[in-house]
């Protein structure tokens, strides 16, 4: 697999960070939904090796290029939270769970 970043071509992934191996991972993933669109996608942390700046990317994009789908999105950064339409936030603290259900003002 050959990879351009930034206009450098890579000749494998092993030669890329671990979140420009996320990045190329997501893209060819979201590529592939935009072509056969579904109705509901989940996904679990797939920011986590991404800094803020990519984060708020990708949930810009999510936001932008999937307008007819929903997400069920789970992550612990706020570029993702601050694209979110609802966001449903869990704790637990002393042998206690508790969920709080947030809708976000800024769109």
């Amino acid at each position: 697999v050959k990879v351009s970043l930034g206009g450098v071509w890579k000749d494998s992934l092993t030669e890329l960070s671990g979140g420009q191996r996320s990045l190329a991972a997501l893209s060819l993933i979201l590529a592939m939904l935009l072509f056969k669109p579904a109705p509901l996608y989940i996904l679990d942390e797939v920011d986590a090796a991404l800094d803020l700046s990519h984060t708020q990317n990708i949930g810009n994009m999510l936001k932008s290029h999937f307008k007819k789908s929903q997400f069920i999105i789970v992550s612990l950064k706020d570029g993702m939270f601050n694209n979110a339409n609802v966001l449903f936030r869990t704790k637990f603290v002393d042998g206690v769970s508790t969920i709080t259900r947030t809708v976000n003002r800024i769109q």
